[in-house]
């Protein structure tokens, strides 16, 4: 996945769109903001409350390809996962480039919107993207959610899934599912585990998930799906297995399928458009009853997955070391 936007034709003009404080209430009651970890910077980065909303971009990271995209597009709001202010700026001048990319927003009369960690915890969220995508079944989150939402009336919130797989299979069989599921990247899927080996019960983080091994471990799963794997931490846990294993006769489980970041959370922009779109049809007037996904629909608001891959890495060159130099594993 490279580039593309998908169906680029136009809805028709709506008398009476939902207003950008509309689709932010939506949004924040779909992934409150209440439920992002406390360093995180989520919600409405630009845009104007009582502006009119028709068409609505969905991107993982806000990068000027993207805002591209959004600009060339027409659409009124940008919403992305990442954020673009991570961290306090004291200035957003347009001679850096985070702030010509809001000022690119302003311009063009477009919104700028993060859902993040509070979007990584929702009910079909980004864990519950790539756990549907990889196969996971009768789920739970990995790590409850400390707000205590879901214990009885309704989905629980929580970071990860955990689960088990809807067709138990080998190791390596299911890294190549994970593979075709996701979109291709120059990192592709990386493997630590005999590709032999049995796996029936996985767990899954979008993004970086090393931080997240020990509560990997308490769930006993076969396999482990994340992103940004660090050597020493990956280094450790497969060690810890292999000697456990040894000593019980057990497999030397969890085994780690590590994908690329953005790969491992692009799959939730389908939903969040989905539900979106359903949210704003629940209020008064029906607001949300566009269409989804290609901007092909019609109605009051119109939203689009973006295609362009964001993955900040281009290309993958195999090692050249002959084969008998090559350290043993």
């Amino acid at each position: 996945m490279t580039t593309g936007t998908g169906d680029s034709t136009a809805p028709s003009t709506p008398a009476n769109p939902p207003t950008l404080r509309d689709v932010v209430a939506a949004l924040e009651d779909l992934y409150p903001p209440s439920t992002a970890e406390g360093w995180d910077a989520v919600g409405l980065v630009v845009g104007d409350p009582a502006a009119p909303v028709r068409r609505i971009l969905f991107a993982v990271d806000p990068v000027a390809a993207v805002v591209d995209e959004a600009i060339d597009w027409g659409a009124d709001l940008l919403v992305t996962h990442h954020p673009l202010f991570l961290r306090p700026v004291h200035s957003v001048a347009a001679t850096t480039f985070k702030g010509d990319v809001v000022h690119r927003l302003l311009r063009a009369g477009c919104g700028l919107y993060v859902a993040h960690t509070n979007a990584d915890a929702a009910p079909r969220g980004v864990a519950d993207a790539l756990a549907d995508l990889v196969g996971i079944t009768d789920r739970r989150p990995l790590v409850v959610g400390d707000d205590g939402a879901g214990d009885g009336a309704g989905p629980v919130r929580g970071i990860g899934r955990v689960g088990r797989l809807a067709e138990p299979t080998t190791l390596g069989a299911f890294a190549e599912r994970v593979a075709a599921v996701l979109p291709a990247t120059a990192q592709g899927v990386r493997v630590a585990g005999d590709l032999e080996a049995p796996v029936a019960t996985a767990a899954v983080v979008g993004g970086s998930g090393d931080s997240l091994f020990d509560a990997v471990r308490a769930a006993a799963v076969d396999v482990y799906v994340t992103a940004d794997l660090r050597h020493h931490p990956a280094s450790e846990l497969r060690e810890r297995a292999d000697f456990e294993a040894g000593a019980a006769g057990g497999a030397a489980t969890p085994f780690l399928v590590d994908v690329a970041h953005f790969a491992s959370e692009w799959p939730w922009l389908e939903y969040a458009a989905e539900d979106v779109v359903a949210r704003l049809g629940e209020t008064a007037g029906g607001l949300g009853d566009g269409g989804t996904g290609d901007g092909s629909g019609e109605g009051t608001v119109t939203t689009r997955v973006s295609t362009i891959g964001t993955d900040p890495w281009t290309a993958r060159v195999a090692s050249t070391v002959r084969e008998t130099d090559r350290p043993t594993s």
